[in-house]
């Protein structure tokens, strides 16, 4: 088998991509998109006919309502494809607007709704702030499912969990580019690769973590700089890889064996349970995270956030890519209604 039939025999594969035309040649589960994703595709000729055909449709709407029903008609055509979810992303703009996040959200739902396509087939994207967080929480009770992005830190990932969100996306490669930067001419690429890679130990942190608390969350490693970070990462729950990576999975024929594994981490979760003699902490939390006290929990997830400078730049950079993309989008959509 090559790599990533290999790889689909320990995780769930996903398709990080809006050029849905190339999704059938790897036979994902899966699908995510993202602004820059959606912007990258209807550039492109091929999609041309369904972003005119989509905006005519919707000419007097207003604007965000347009940029709504493209995101929608990409989702829709995504699930023609793959047999799963495909993950639609709420405008970056309202990151720190928990009502605003939610109305997106909901209206999102409603078009897929309209369109036949179940809730359940559907993960709303919303960067994991803590308005977003908050936000993916009432969805959550909802029935509408989350996919929470732009997760750098372990407080990030905490909270995520306690708001019962269905799935979060660790982002490796973004970890890994700042550590790399940070280093400078003293970072060594193989000592610091696989295992040792630092957006690979993020991911496993946060996944051995649920796993030995029994916490429900999904965890879905995204942003991958190379294969070698996805093979350290066989047996998270999903991974969502762009095309060229999963077309070098398929060409490679190196074994893949199971890196990370959640009924391993239940049994030793129990074990430690038992040799301690008492339902406490599995393991401290990491340097940084707040606990107890007088501090509520918004101020120890802002603390943890703010003490963590690799999550609290990448965590921004990430909003504002996003953000500069979708307003390029609307630019692009205003062009076409003209």
């Amino acid at each position: 088998m090559n790599q990533l039939e290999q790889l689909k025999q320990h995780t769930t594969v996903v398709a990080d991509t809006g050029n849905f035309h190339q999704l059938a040649a790897f036979a994902p589960q899966d699908a995510t998109t993202n602004p820059s994703l959606i912007l990258k595709a209807v550039l492109q000729p091929a999609y041309a006919p369904l972003l005119a055909e989509t905006v005519a449709q919707q000419r007097s709407a207003p604007l965000d309502a347009i940029v709504d029903a493209v995101l929608v008609r990409f989702g829709g055509e995504i699930l023609k494809i793959v047999p799963g979810r495909v993950s639609t992303e709420v405008d970056a703009r309202l990151s720190f607007d928990t009502a605003a996040t939610v109305a997106r959200a909901q209206r999102l739902i409603g078009l897929y709704e309209a369109a036949g396509l179940a809730r359940e087939r559907v993960l709303i994207k919303i960067a994991a702030t803590w308005e977003g967080i908050r936000a993916a929480e009432r969805l959550e009770r909802e029935g509408i499912r989350c996919n929470l992005t732009l997760l750098f830190a372990f407080c990030q990932a905490v909270a995520c969990g306690d708001a019962g969100v269905r799935l979060i996306s660790p982002f490796v490669g973004r970890i890994y580019d700042w550590h790399k930067k940070q280093a400078g001419a003293a970072w060594d690429e193989a000592a610091r690769s696989g295992a040792n890679d630092p957006g690979v130990q993020g991911v496993t942190a946060i996944f051995k973590h649920y796993k030995r608390h029994g916490i429900p969350t999904q965890v879905m490693g995204a942003s991958f700089r190379n294969t070698g970070q996805i093979v350290a990462l066989a047996g998270c729950d999903l991974l969502t890889i762009a095309p060229e990576l999963l077309a070098a999975l398929q060409e490679s024929h190196a074994p893949v064996p199971r890196m990370l594994d959640a009924e391993r981490e239940r049994l030793d979760a129990s074990k430690d349970l038992r040799a301690a003699g008492s339902a406490g902490p599995l393991q401290e939390p990491p340097r940084g995270v707040p606990t107890g006290g007088s501090l509520g929990a918004e101020s120890r997830f802002r603390w943890a956030l703010n003490d963590d400078a690799m999550a609290t730049e990448k965590l921004a950079e990430g909003i504002r890519a996003f953000a500069a993309d979708a307003a390029k989008l609307d630019r692009l959509i205003e062009e076409a209604r003209r």
